[in-house]
């Protein structure tokens, strides 16, 4: 590790043993995580005792899965699930590379993430219920708030918490897990413990997934500042990796230009 990857290690430790964070997270979707950094984040987290979330690239993503498997991730979370039938198809892949012992290991979950989907919250409840189906579900509250053709603005607002709260009573009922992301902040606190008094089993910034029990902490406030650092650093941190990786080979680069003026000058 350098010296920004151990203050990020010592973030997450202290994001695990005083405000409930349980597991870090990564993106193949729409963060676009490549498996370098993917397995810097491995490193990071499992150094602070953390294991890993990751978002699949979609219902059908087989190389994703096995990659994921490979590496041993907690929780596996499929986007943009909008139908029974979409949920079929990631429940059939996940099937196809987990085995049932395997699956002991792993949470699979999903993405509810748009109106559509929310209106076909019925069937997709019923889906995931089905023998060796998924283990809960994903309330995306950007993507879900943009479907509706409302900024982001209203997150945090009663139009979409009610929603959750719908989706909420129904994984109660199903015993299913929820979790809450998109956009979390100091300004969601209210709403995560609105929704935690009916069933909230995780909830999560961009990169930090914290325990729903998390939500009635009185330090709540300092355990997401804390996630947001941890996410300036791991971008940071990105940043400068790709930076050497540009730079290393500048010098021979400089060298073979200018070799390559002074030979072209001899061909005709």
């Amino acid at each position: 590790m350098n010296k920004t990857e151990r203050i990020m290690r010592d973030i997450l430790v202290r994001g695990r043993e005083e405000f409930g964070v349980v597991s870090v997270k990564a993106e193949f979707e729409a963060e676009g995580t490549r498996m370098d950094e993917l397995l810097r984040l491995v490193d990071i987290a499992r150094s602070a005792g953390l294991p890993l979330t990751v978002k699949i690239g979609g219902c059908e993503a087989i190389r994703d899965l096995l990659e994921a498997k490979q590496i041993g991730v907690k929780y596996i979370v499929a986007p943009m699930i909008e139908t029974a039938y979409a949920l079929k198809k990631y429940v059939d892949a996940k099937n196809l590379v987990y085995s049932d012992e395997e699956s002991e290991d792993t949470e699979f979950l999903f993405n509810m993430e748009t109106i559509t989907g929310f209106d076909n919250r019925n069937d997709l409840l019923s889906e995931a219920n089905v023998p060796s189906g998924v283990d809960g579900i994903v309330f995306g509250r950007v993507d879900f708030s943009g479907s509706m053709g409302l900024s982001r603005d209203v997150i945090n607002q009663p139009i979409i918490t009610e929603k959750i709260i719908s989706v909420a009573e129904m994984c109660k009922v199903g015993n299913l897990d929820l979790v809450v992301g998109g956009g979390v902040s100091i300004d969601t606190i209210a709403v995560l413990r609105e929704i935690a008094e009916i069933k909230l089993s995780r909830f999560e910034t961009r990169k930090v997934v914290f325990s729903g029990k998390s939500a009635t902490n009185s330090r709540l406030e300092d355990g997401l500042l804390n996630a947001v650092h941890f996410e300036l650093l791991w971008l940071t941190n990105k940043r400068d990796y790709y930076s050497s990786i540009t730079n290393e080979d500048k010098a021979r680069i400089d060298m073979l230009e200018s070799r390559w003026q002074v030979l072209n000058k001899g061909i005709k």
